[in-house]
């Protein structure tokens, strides 16, 4: 069974910097992939970032240039580096685990962004 959860997240003023993390536990497949996606109100859930266990990234346009998801070398936490942080970037972050060739993904529980002055 794989857990994934969340830290990091809080208030900062626009133009800010915060960091996420997502740490995983239990048994990963070899060849996985996580990510983050958000959700802010009255909003669907939209993807953020991801990357691969070969570290290949990919990202929304939204947040191009502005966010770089990395991750460690035993590859069982990631990391969402945000800079530049807008207004319209707040909402819920969660963390994905997604095993390769599997439609299972696993969850975090989210946790909270707000960008504000």
């Amino acid at each position: 069974q794989v857990q994934v959860v969340e830290s990091g997240g809080g208030l900062v003023q626009p133009g800010g910097s915060l960091r996420l993390s997502c740490a995983a536990s239990g048994s990963l497949n070899r060849l996985h992939t996580m990510g983050w996606y958000r959700q802010a109100p009255e909003k669907q859930r939209e993807f953020v970032a991801g990357i691969t266990s070969g570290g290949s990234t990919f990202y929304a346009d939204s947040v191009k240039g502005r966010f770089t998801i990395s991750r460690d070398n035993a590859k069982t936490t990631v990391y969402l580096q945000m800079n530049s942080l807008k207004p319209e970037d707040t909402a819920v972050y969660s963390c994905y685990y997604n095993p390769s060739d599997s439609p299972q993904i696993v969850w975090g529980q989210g946790t909270q962004v707000t960008v504000s002055s």
